[in-house]
């Protein structure tokens, strides 16, 4: 349970750093960023994989490079579910989903484990 705490409130400031640095990504309040963290945890959990699955050939194709759209396309979906969270179209969701993977890694790197 503590893992998925922590992982939760990284994700959540990552999203806030996020929203912060690229243009076209705007998040309304704090408890938006919250719910942003949770709904993307759950997205990336069920239905990511399916998303993966069906386009297997053409990610085979590409080397797995149009997995980036995939996560850049989830992403975007995020913004249509949840209100006050807004990004203004593809390229926004594609940089800001890499930003955010990037960041996400490297605070998980600074917490130390037991």
């Amino acid at each position: 349970m503590e893992y998925f705490l922590v992982r939760w409130l990284i994700n959540a400031l990552a999203i806030f750093i996020v929203a912060h640095i690229v243009k076209g990504i705007e998040v309304s309040s704090t408890p938006v960023v919250l719910v942003i963290a949770l709904a993307l945890g759950i997205i990336n959990a069920f239905l990511r994989p399916l998303v993966i699955l069906v386009t297997l050939p053409l990610n085979i194709l590409t080397l797995g490079l149009f997995t980036l759209f995939i996560n850049g396309a989830l992403f975007f979906l995020i913004s249509k579910i949840v209100k006050g969270f807004v990004i203004t179209g593809f390229w926004p969701a594609f940089w800001g989903y890499i930003l955010f993977s990037i960041i996400s890694f490297l605070l998980s790197s600074l917490i130390i484990w037991r």
